[in-house]
């Protein structure tokens, strides 16, 4: 007999066949990923839109507090002020400010008197004579008023201690209430004559009006 000599076959497993393009398809998108991880992301319209509202919000609420400050006039002031008699015999000290509705610095000077006020209300007497009415001519007499605003810094037995004229630093205003507040002897300000409107005007506006005591 013939042998027949065997053959040995291995299977070999074929590939899948790749479309056309195919390849490429999937190295561009690997490579837009790329390129894309690269980029920082912006801030999305929202966030600028809520970045914005907060500093309007911002801006409104300093140019309230700023009005609210310049909201506080003489007259405010003045009906808050105590009555002179009264001031005079409680037995507390006192700071007496000359002043008048026409007076530009007085009422420049209005919110920082406020402020310090209402630091001090407790323990210093606030009071407020305008130098328009002739109810306070022997007043305008004995402290020497020429210039307003005049503040006087009295002790609790009503004597002078010191008096400032015109513009003022706030600090000058502060440091001579608290002396007064703590009982000090002397204030540290004592004779102090800033930029003042002259007292002599008065005589222009003057009104008689007995019942206020401002």
């Amino acid at each position: 007999m013939c042998s027949i000599p065997l053959r040995t076959y291995s299977l070999v497993q074929e590939k899948p066949l790749e479309e056309p393009g195919s390849a490429n398809v999937d190295t561009t998108q690997a490579a837009d990923s790329s390129v894309g991880a690269g980029i920082p992301d912006y801030p999305s319209k929202t966030v600028n839109k809520q970045i914005a509202l907060v500093s309007t919000l911002v801006a409104v609420g300093l140019f309230l507090s700023a009005r609210l400050d310049l909201g506080i006039s003489l007259k405010d002031l003045s009906a808050m002020a105590l009555p002179y008699e009264e001031a005079l015999s409680n037995g507390k000290p006192t700071v007496v400010e000359f002043y008048a509705d026409w007076c530009e610095v007085c009422r420049e000077l209005a919110p920082d008197v406020y402020k310090v006020e209402q630091q001090y209300k407790d323990r210093v007497n606030f009071v407020m004579l305008n130098v328009d009415n002739t109810k306070w001519e022997q007043e305008l007499d004995e402290f020497g008023v020429e210039g307003i605003p005049h503040f006087a810094f009295l002790d609790k037995k009503g004597n002078e201690e010191g008096n400032v004229v015109g513009r003022l630093p706030r600090q000058y205003f502060l440091d001579n209430v608290d002396a007064l507040a703590r009982g000090e002897a002397s204030i540290p300000h004592a004779r102090v004559v800033g930029q003042f409107s002259s007292a002599e005007s008065r005589k222009v506006h003057q009104v008689v009006d007995p019942r206020s005591h401002g």
